[in-house]
This record gives C-alpha cells, structure tokens and sequence, in this order.
C-alpha cells in the first residue's frame, strides 16, 4: 500500500471515529464528547501497548515511553488541526451553522 493510501485510509478511520462523536454532541455537550473521545484514544492506546507487550512487567516498563510517544503525537495532530481551524475559521463556521 503507497504512502497515499494509507494516509486515505487513516484519515477514513479517524473521520468515522469524528462522526460518532458528532452524534454524540445530540445527547451531551461538546466539551463532555471531546472528553469522552480523550478518554476512548487513552483506553484503547493502552490495550495497544497492551496487545504488544509479552508480559506485565514489560508493560509497565513501557509506561513512560509509551506517555511520551503518544503525548507527542497529540500534541502534535492538537497543533496541526488547531492552526487549521484557525485558518478556516470563517469556512468551518459557516459549515457548521449551515447543518
């Protein structure tokens, strides 16, 4: 698989993870979905150090590395999409009250 279809296929699986949090937003608030989600990549990016690990001891020996790798990444994706949001500010407002 090229390097493009991977990156297609990526943002599909985050897309669809998007809009069951964007029905989630019409039974709870925004803020309380976003935490939701938080926690959902938290859980499940636990059971994948989990699934890769041999035993506990190893597991827990990757604790700290794992935090790190994984604060990094969101740090960085929060980054990229934050500025983007900014840049299109006015487009995204616009979609969003025309739905």
């Amino acid at each position: 698989m090229s390097d493009n279809e991977t990156d297609i296929e990526f943002r599909k699986r985050a897309d669809a993870y998007i809009k069951v949090a964007n029905e989630q937003t019409e039974h709870a608030s925004v803020e309380q979905t976003g935490f939701s989600l938080l926690f959902a990549a938290a859980r499940f990016n636990s059971f994948l150090v989990y699934t890769l690990a041999g035993s506990a001891e190893e597991m827990a020996g990757q604790r700290q590395r794992a935090i790190e790798y994984f604060s990094e990444q969101y740090i960085r994706m929060l980054k990229e999409n934050f500025d983007d949001h900014v840049e299109n500010f006015d487009t995204y407002r616009k979609m969003s009250m025309s739905d």
